[in-house]
């Protein structure tokens, strides 16, 4: 008698490269409507998104200017090194001159306006004073200028009118420097996004709150959540903090409730599983819609993207975005800034939120290519390369504080000392 044949095992679906999974999510994820705009003083805009194109209102600079202390004059009055001109005037910054007269210098200082008529600026370490040279003195020319010598043109920085910076732009300290020299003394700008945080498992204890001493067996300390709203704080946004949710299915809906009614995004860590005690997945198909993500990167490989209802009503308006990051402290870090960054500056309509890698030097061998892209933490030394952390665990949060970055490796990519590598700064990627 025959047997029957075993059921077959289901395949797993293959694992999602990072770049497919940050297409879908800003696919899926819709950017603030521009009427929620706001105005706010240029002084207070740091790190915001411009909603709308600042432009220029001048010429910059908006005159013919000096680019250094020196004497203004005609190329054609000094045919050779060494000719003495008289000095005619003295203009200092601020200050309007006179035509310059032919055949005569004018002692001028950085930033002031050209006299008409002058078409060089000699820098005062290449003249000599033969006697007072200020108006009334005269000056020896120790070099033959060319025409446009040390003079910065009108306009040659930015034409009044022009598109100084465009919508999306994260407003750096230079942007808001460059959008006051333009004459922008209020900027529109996306509003911030709100963020809901909450953490997940019985097992998770704030320290202050209990000792070391009278920790349950099993029990650990926090460190996600500090993590985590350090984070959305750094990048400047609104974070309510809904603390630990305890391990039950009707708590972990209220949670989401709450979240979903103020928020546009909720960011939770671990719970995502199938386990009987997590209860994050079954919560947000509850309330909402889930997906569930296995990523082809390491750490992180687990990722939850799906939308949580504000109320019965299922319009796009009626809903916050939900990312549930996996538990592990460096996955959970690394994810955020690789997934969760982008989504927030998307959600601003900031136009660049990708960070650039930089090449660098491996001083380190990583022989054990992995299956998945990897996410090394490292350090740069001071001979110009990067020294790796030895314990890369996904739990060893220590090598976050120890790297200034990660090595961004692809899958089955070993890596010898010598050989140049992606360099993620963390400074770039948490700014």
């Amino acid at each position: 008698m025959s047997q029957p044949s075993p059921t077959p095992t289901p395949a797993r679906p293959p694992l999602m490269s990072l770049d497919d999974a940050l297409a879908r999510l800003t696919q899926a994820v819709r950017p603030f409507d521009v009427a929620q705009a706001l105005q706010l003083s240029t002084f207070d805009a740091l790190g915001r998104v411009l909603a709308a194109d600042v432009r220029s209102l001048v010429d910059v600079p908006p005159a013919d200017n000096s680019a250094m202390d020196g004497y203004a004059m005609r190329c054609a009055d000094v045919p050779a090194a060494g000719t003495t001109l008289p000095v005619s005037q003295r203009v200092p910054a601020g200050v309007v001159g006179d035509p310059l007269v032919p055949g005569t210098a004018a002692r001028i200082f950085t930033g002031a306006q050209v006299p008409l008529g002058a078409d060089a600026v000699v820098m005062q370490e290449q003249c000599t004073a033969v006697s007072d040279a200020t108006a009334g003195g005269s000056v020896r020319v120790d070099t033959v200028p060319r025409p446009g010598l040390a003079i910065r043109r009108r306009g040659e920085d930015v034409c009044a009118g022009s598109v100084v910076l465009p919508a999306g732009t994260r407003l750096t300290p230079q942007a808001l420097g460059l959008a006051a020299s333009a004459g922008a003394a209020t900027l529109t700008v996306a509003r911030r996004p709100r963020v809901a945080l909450f953490s997940t498992g019985d097992e998770l204890v704030m320290p202050g709150e209990v000792a070391p001493g009278q920790m349950k067996p099993g029990a650990i300390y926090n460190s996600n959540r500090y993590t985590l709203r350090a984070l959305i704080q750094a990048l400047g946004c609104e974070c309510t903090d809904l603390g630990i949710v305890p391990d039950r299915l009707d708590a972990t809906r209220e949670a989401l409730r709450r979240a979903a009614q103020q928020h546009d995004l909720i960011v939770t860590s671990g719970g995502v599983s199938v386990g009987e005690e997590d209860h994050v997945k079954p919560a947000v198909e509850a309330e909402g819609r889930l997906d569930l993500w296995q990523m082809s990167m390491k750490p992180g490989k687990p990722l939850a993207f799906g939308v949580v209802r504000r109320s019965a009503d299922s319009a796009e308006q009626a809903q916050a975005y939900f990312i549930g990051l996996p538990g592990n402290p460096v996955s959970s870090f690394v994810t955020f800034f690789l997934v969760v960054r982008p989504v927030l500056l998307h959600l601003q309509g900031a136009i660049d939120w990708q960070v650039r890698p930089t090449p660098m030097r491996a001083d380190f061998d990583w022989p054990r290519a992995d299956k998945r892209r990897e996410f090394l933490r490292v350090r740069r030394n001071a001979t110009g390369g990067l020294d790796l952390y030895p314990n890369q665990g996904s739990g060893v949060l220590t090598s976050a504080v120890w790297g200034d970055g990660v090595v961004d490796n692809p899958a089955g990519q070993i890596i010898r000392a010598g050989d140049t590598v992606h360099y993620l700064p963390f400074a770039e990627l948490l700014s």
